[in-house]
């Protein structure tokens, strides 16, 4: 049995697809609400549901499991209760760090290329405390992954126990299936979809950044089912622990991407600038790219999806569909 707490989520669901595909047994951790987050496990014979709260006892029942994946978390990076914040990103990180160790079951997290902040320090997934200690975050979501970065850097520095394989993985932009109960915090592709089949224009934020035309900020985007491969090799390579970036190696402009939307609905492009909202002025990354070598280096060499073939195979095999659900 796998457990894998935000199992409903984007991440989590697409993950707990492939694991089921594998015919493994999964244990979700994660709260459904009263939306419609179910649908990403409607698919799926998932071996139940915990809400988060139970999860120390969970593990405290010694479940036979193969490995615990972390994915579970406050994600929004507009988020301001710290005191919730810390608690669900950082201390109920460490428990499961900790009861892993003690059982011996391998631990797989999601960190965030949001501890990079603006990327001015660059992108290199270097574990050291040292490193770790230059990183300056623009948000508190950003915060609480690197505090639990840093501390499980100090952690192994220490010769504290450590689970018998673990790995932090720094998503960078992930598109894809099943993003529907994200709200705001969506992919970009996902709301300029949902835009257009609204009618109405793509609207990208203007720059305001000299140098930096509008539309060409740019991200790494990569698709989600790059990042379930790379979760589904390392279970299967136990032997390999790290920190490691998790994007396509390649950064790409906005526009790029809404054009990929366009060409995948087979419509001319129709972009709107718009000014960005005073909530993210100061804390909006307008460059980030993932580094590969480290992933490379301990033996990951699947090539990433292309932009433009992840944006039609999102477009067409999933949001246009009646059932847009993996």
């Amino acid at each position: 049995m796998y457990l894998v707490t935000g199992g409903a989520g984007f991440i989590g669901s697409n993950l707990v697809a492939a694991l089921c595909d594998r015919g493994a047994e999964v244990m979700v951790a994660d709260r459904l609400r009263s939306g419609e987050k179910w649908r990403n496990l409607a698919k799926h014979p998932i071996a139940g549901i915990l809400p988060p709260e139970e999860l120390e006892r969970f593990l405290a029942s010694a479940p036979p499991l193969e490995a615990v994946l972390h994915l579970g978390a406050i994600s929004a990076t507009t988020a301001t209760d710290g005191d919730l914040v810390a608690a669900t990103n950082l201390t109920l990180s460490l428990r499961l760090w900790e009861a892993c160790a003690e059982r011996g079951i391998p631990f797989l997290y999601a960190s965030s290329a949001a501890t990079y902040g603006d990327g001015s320090l660059g992108f290199e997934d270097d574990a050291s405390p040292e490193a770790l200690a230059r990183l300056r975050p623009l948000n508190l979501y950003g915060w609480s992954k690197l505090a639990f970065d840093r501390r499980v850097a100090d952690l192994l520095r220490r010769g504290r126990p450590a689970p018998p394989q673990w790995a932090g993985l720094r998503f960078f932009n992930v598109y894809g299936p099943n993003e529907a109960h994200k709200g705001r915090m969506a992919s970009v592709l996902f709301h300029k979809f949902r835009q257009v089949m609204g009618g109405e224009a793509a609207t990208l934020f203007r720059s305001d950044r000299e140098g930096i035309a509008d539309g060409e900020q740019q991200r790494d985007f990569v698709h989600v089912d790059d990042c379930v491969a790379v979760m589904l090799w390392l279970l299967d390579n136990p032997g390999v622990s790290g920190l490691f970036n998790l994007g396509s190696g390649r950064a790409r402009s906005f526009r790029a991407l809404i054009e990929a939307m366009f060409a995948a609905l087979g419509r001319a492009p129709d972009i709107r600038y718009i000014d960005m909202p005073a909530d993210l002025r100061g804390k909006y990354q307008y460059f980030t790219e993932a580094p590969l070598d480290r992933l490379r280096a301990a033996g990951f060499n699947a090539q990433m999806t292309p932009l433009e073939e992840g944006v039609r195979r999102t477009v067409q095999d999933f949001l246009t569909q009646p059932d847009p659900y993996r």
